[in-house]
């Protein structure tokens, strides 16, 4: 017997916005200091066929709001169209999981592993990433049918295989099932991160200003007083090693040795990052590292990614919208070269990847838990919001993963003794090893459930589209 069909499920809606769904979406994460690792999914959260169906049906969600046509255009290299998003996390399961797992196995179509390949050069062919946008078939509805028909096979499998809670006992090929399916979470996770910043860039271009996810109107507040933490340092330990879901680049643990350091407790805000460029921030060689300044000049930086001048006033493209710039707000869409500029304007500088995280640990910061008795998807996988809010102050860390990931100075390299994982889920993370910047922490659109102290983000330090922003760090002068 075939699992219930899943298309009135979490299928996407291609006619009208699904505003109730994506006000939903929005969900208020409960208070909790659980676990300092921030490990959340992946433990004792149910059967796997429940998970797969919430994790699934946020994709379809944020797509909901978005015409065949949004769903279409590619705007640059590195931004991919909303219907490749919602395919590739398709095929993710069908060639990783069904392929392996499922008796019997066939493809739902042998030219969408070419299409819907990111980066897997051992599983086969793929389909130039940069020419992404030019696929206009299949079709956003072709892709919904995509995603049911392998929906309703993994749904089979997974009810079969690994039924009821998710504890131990069971045979090693179903932890290697488990194992695979988690990954495939969290990839799906990242996906719908992708998404939303890969669909504002698209918006962005677009001179009727179109609104992605209609919002709240949010009256532009007071900044808070930003406040140093001290930090003793000391040999400390990093990473994660922990039964809880991770990535390979998170492996293994191992000691650090950080001078006393202290960090800010809240993000730079749009105020200050104004009154760098008041004064002349994007136009001081002195401040730049010497790519970055070769950035600003050729690609004629002025300003935060998505700000354009309109007169005297400054305006922000976010996903509610174009709007004047909140100056309580966190700056976000910044590259690393910008948040180091930024840094030594200030007299300051970025933390360490290795300082991120033992500053996190020490405050017993964690991502805020899914609550597992709420009802509906929204309330359990929610994110936190389209765009970050202002700091409301307080005491303690704050805007840690539910505002923007925050740049390093760390580049993203393998930790002592890290070994790239067999087959072709090694592809993940190590090859990327190289010409990477790490980012700590959690933005506003990073699913509930995805974050953890351990997690290492990671883009080229020139890359401006994510939601990036800026913690300072400073040294203790004993």
């Amino acid at each position: 017997m075939s699992a219930p069909t899943t298309t009135d499920r979490f299928s996407a809606s291609n006619d009208s916005p699904a505003q109730a769904s994506i006000d939903d979406t929005l969900a208020v994460h409960p208070a909790t200091h659980d676990s300092p690792s921030g490990d959340s999914l992946g433990d004792g959260l149910g059967d796997f066929a429940s998970e797969y169906e919430r994790v699934r049906r946020l994709t379809e969600e944020l797509a909901a709001p978005l015409t065949p046509e949004d769903q279409t255009v590619q705007t640059m290299p590195d931004v991919s169209p909303t219907k490749w998003h919602r395919a590739h996390v398709t095929w993710f399961f069908e060639a990783f999981v069904l392929a392996e797992h499922q008796p019997g196995f066939s493809m739902f179509q042998d030219t969408y592993w070419t299409l819907f390949n990111s980066y897997y050069e051992s599983v086969g062919a793929r389909y130039p990433r940069a020419n992404r946008g030019h696929i206009s078939r299949p079709g956003a509805q072709d892709v919904g049918d995509y995603r049911r028909h392998v929906d309703d096979r993994m749904l089979d499998l997974l009810s079969a295989r690994l039924p009821g809670e998710r504890s131990g006992g069971s045979r090693p090929e179903d932890d290697a099932l488990r194992a695979l399916v988690s990954l495939g979470f969290h990839h799906e996770h990242q996906h719908q991160e992708l998404l939303l910043m890969d669909i504002k860039h698209v918006l962005s271009l677009n001179p009727l200003e179109p609104v992605g996810y209609p919002g709240p109107r949010v009256a532009p507040g007071s900044p808070s007083t930003a406040s140093w933490i001290e930090f003793g340092g000391g040999v400390v330990d990093a990473g994660n090693s922990s039964d809880g879901f991770h990535f390979d680049n998170e492996e293994p643990t191992h000691a650090v040795l950080l001078r006393p350091f202290r960090l800010a407790d809240r993000l730079v805000t749009n105020g200050e990052w104004l009154e760098f460029m008041t004064d002349g921030g994007y136009e001081r060689h002195e401040l730049w590292l010497s790519d970055g300044w070769a950035r600003v000049n050729g690609e004629k930086w002025c300003s935060p990614l998505y700000w354009t001048r309109d007169g005297s006033q400054w305006r922000e493209h976010t996903l509610h919208g174009t709007r004047p710039v909140r100056l309580d707000e966190p700056v976000v869409h910044v590259s690393h070269y910008e948040a180091d500029a930024f840094a030594t304007w200030a007299g300051k500088r970025l933390p360490t990847e290795f300082e991120w995280e033992h500053a996190m640990r020490e405050s017993m910061v964690a991502p805020q838990a899914r609550d597992d008795q709420a009802h509906g998807i929204d309330q359990e996988y929610g994110i936190e919001g389209f765009h970050p809010a202002a700091d409301t102050a307080g005491t303690g860390m704050r805007q840690v993963f539910d505002s923007a990931w925050q740049w390093t100075s760390s580049a993203h390299l393998p930790y002592p003794g890290f070994t790239t994982p067999a087959g072709a889920v090694g592809e993940y993370n190590g090859k990327f090893m190289s010409g990477q910047m790490v980012l700590r922490g959690g933005a506003s659109v990073t699913p509930k459930g995805h974050a953890r102290v351990s997690y290492r983000n990671f883009f080229p330090p020139h890359a401006r589209w994510a939601f990036s922003g800026v913690r300072l760090a400073d040294t203790q002068m004993s």
